[in-house]
């Protein structure tokens, strides 16, 4: 079978050009060998550092309603019939999420992603949530504030775009092919229009998607490619946390090689888009999250809507292992030093080896 090199000199050089990748090129990067495995993510680095240097976005996740949403989708664990044990609760008061939000933006977070379950918020809501974001860039001046309310109706990304909010999410999760095998109470359709009037509202667009449910490496490409045509600025790449209770409760498909040529592969095919690594890094790439930094220039610090994350602290080692500085900060953070741990078992001693 014929190496990836060539299908990454076409795309590198459509990058080069501002050319539409090939689909085809795009599939040869997901079925790629070990082997070629640097090759893959060296490609997709130079993209990162070409747009955006060592620099790197933290978010921060303020799930302002959870759980209980009449929709279906099944990867969710907030999904209509999800028996899974997360946390469930009404509307945080504006005080409450800013204070949340603070503590984010403390921990170096430039961005804060305001989210509540369900389908889409009535007029009520967007009021509410407006109330919200103001409290939220009183109390953090300067910091970002993207909302995720699910559909939105006539007029509300207007209305979202006076109250404050500097972009909107929502994500087209998979391929519209796929679509209906994961969701059957909306279709892959409203989700696209969400994301244009957003875009058209003078938000900045934020949609991504999810890997790891079953779909093909067409389908990845297939979302990937619908990303740029939509102009997401922003692409969260989440990777399927498969709970107890939903659906895809037992589904492993991922593994650390797999999700870096997935993130290579959204990199290629969208070069300077914000992308995003988002929820279930911690679990799929377990060691290989600083590498992934390699091709993506942002993440979620902290925990996530219903999952928690990797330690704040850890998060922060992690970008200085890697060379790399939160946006908004003049410099690197202060590298790791761990004492010396002077060995006191296994030869030489009556304690057992570490084995």
């Amino acid at each position: 079978m014929p190496g990836v090199t060539d299908a990454l000199d076409r795309l590198s050089a459509a990058a080069d050009t501002g050319g539409a990748p090939a689909a085809a090129d795009l599939e040869a990067v997901l079925s790629s060998a070990d082997a070629e495995l640097m090759d893959v993510v060296a490609a997709a680095a130079r993209l990162r550092f070409r747009h955006f240097g060592n620099r790197v976005k933290l978010n921060y996740l303020v799930n302002l309603k959870s759980g209980l949403c009449p929709e279906d989708c099944n990867y969710c664990s907030q999904r209509l019939g999800s028996k899974a044990e997360v946390l469930k609760y009404t509307w945080l008061s504006p005080e409450e999420a800013a204070a949340q939000a603070a503590a984010g933006v403390a921990g170096g977070a430039s961005r804060v992603c305001l989210v509540a379950s369900g389908r889409g918020p009535s007029d009520m809501d967007v009021e509410r949530v407006g109330k919200t974001i103001a409290a939220v860039k009183g109390a953090s001046p300067g910091v970002e504030v993207c909302a995720c309310l699910g559909l939105l109706g006539e007029g509300q990304a207007a209305r979202l775009t006076e109250l404050g909010a500097d972009a909107y999410n929502h994500n087209l999760n998979t391929s519209e092919d796929a679509y209906a095998e994961v969701c059957s109470t909306h279709a892959f359709a409203d989700r696209v229009d969400t994301v244009r009037a957003a875009r058209e509202a003078g938000m900045s667009p934020c949609s991504g998607l999810i890997a790891g449910m079953g779909e093909s490496d067409a389908d990845l490409v297939s979302v990937a490619l619908g990303l740029r045509e939509l102009g997401s600025d922003s692409i969260p790449v989440n990777f399927l946390l498969p709970f107890d209770g939903t659906p895809l409760e037992g589904t492993w498909e991922l593994d650390p090689r797999r999700c870096l040529r997935i993130l290579a592969m959204v990199r290629l095919a969208n070069p300077a888009a914000e992308v995003r690594l988002a929820a279930g890094r911690e679990v799929h790439l377990r060691h290989m999250q600083g590498l992934a930094l390699q091709i993506v220039n942002s993440i979620f610090l902290g925990d996530y809507l219903t999952s928690e994350g990797q330690a704040a602290k850890e998060d922060l080692e992690l970008i200085a292992d890697a060379g790399m500085v939160p946006l908004g900060l003049e410099e690197a953070p202060e590298a790791v030093r761990e004492a010396v741990r002077v060995r006191r078992r296994g030869a030489g001693t009556d304690r057992a080896p570490n084995a």
